[in-house]
């Protein structure tokens, strides 16, 4: 007696479409629950940099330079590393001082605080393009990996290559000074109204700063974590000009060296700092409505292209669609 198959359900292309929409179904669950887990156990991300800081400002206070043998061992590990690389590079007679200061400013700006590691970066510069160079060097013309391109394309790839391996430790850096920039700003003009708020009630500056930072670090990261730095600064450097300073070398924005100045001569002069800080926010607030206004201004003329490319056809399709169609009808009865 035959025995029938089972019923399958319907298929795309082959695909059984119920099988793969109980499989999308199933992710689509489960990232809704990661989803609610990440937004219930949210942590504050400036709670353990503060906790950092704070025990890295007692321990210049007291002296002490170190914590405990292992501490020491891993910190002794990290500069041992880069002394080699410091030392192979010297030997090499690549390294300028020059070119060793604007890449620690720029970790700086891209919130890494280890100003050794710049040694890395040039030293990366150098490594990249030789890798990249040999391994599609191989891939190109020693496997013969692409046998239908042509010699100008290879060549295209190869060069490609190189230069990406040259200037891949830059774009890196660059692309992470960028996102924290963008964080830092948005997030001025109400760092500079909780100062000027903490400045009337009478706080001293560090003891802003720290303010801010704790009930700014959630919502800015970013902008918490070089704020508390400075108060942190503040507190036990010998001028506080040099805090201010440093908060100007590690953010990468004429807004924040402006605050920078304005915070100096009120140290310098005396002047009132809550009026000085309130004319600066509200300078930032009109600056960053500016800002929105020029993109939205912008809308329309990025908005061209996806509109005659995608908008229009579909629009025409749907409007004159029924009307060709009725009129094709039309002419084929009168030929009958």
């Amino acid at each position: 007696m035959p025995v029938n198959p089972p019923p399958h359900g319907p298929t795309l292309l082959g695909i059984d479409v119920i099988y793969v929409g109980s499989i999308l179904m199933g992710i689509a669950a489960a990232a809704m629950l990661l989803a609610i887990y990440a937004a219930i156990t949210v942590r504050d991300p400036m709670a353990k940099r503060v906790k950092a800081l704070n025990e890295r400002r007692d321990q210049l206070k007291a002296g002490i330079v170190t914590v405990n043998a292992k501490k020491r061992q891993s910190i002794v590990r990290r500069s041992e590393t880069t002394d080699n690389i410091k030392t192979f590079l010297e030997s090499l007679k690549v390294l300028q001082d020059s070119q060793l200061k604007d890449i620690q400013q720029r970790l700086a700006q891209a919130g890494i605080r280890k100003k050794e590691w710049a040694v890395a970066v040039v030293l990366a510069r150098m490594i990249g393009p030789i890798v990249l160079g040999l391994f599609f060097g191989v891939l190109i013309y020693g496997v013969n990996y692409w046998p239908l391109w042509s010699a100008f394309k290879k060549f295209g790839l190869f060069a490609g290559m190189v230069i990406l391996g040259y200037k891949g430790p830059d774009i890196w850096i660059k692309n992470m000074m960028n996102k924290r920039t963008k964080e830092i700003r948005k997030g001025l003009p109400d760092a500079l109204d909780l100062l000027v708020i903490c400045a009337e009630a009478g706080l001293t500056v560090d003891a802003a700063f720290g303010r801010v930072a704790r009930e700014l670090g959630r919502a800015y990261p970013e902008l918490g974590d070089e704020f508390a730095l400075t108060a942190i600064e503040l507190s036990f450097l010998t001028e506080r000009r040099l805090a201010f300073e440093n908060l100007a070398y590690r953010v990468n924005l004429d807004s924040v060296k402006g605050v920078v100045t304005t915070m100096i001569q009120t140290e310098r002069y005396g002047t009132p700092l809550a009026s000085a800080l309130r004319v600066l926010s509200a300078e930032f607030r009109n600056e960053r409505m500016m800002r929105a206004e020029e993109k939205a201004a912008r809308l329309p003329a990025i908005m061209t292209i996806p509109l005659i490319l995608f908008i229009l056809p579909t629009l025409f399709v749907v409007i004159l669609g029924p009307a060709a169609c009725s009129i094709s009808d039309n002419f084929l009865n009168r030929k009958t």
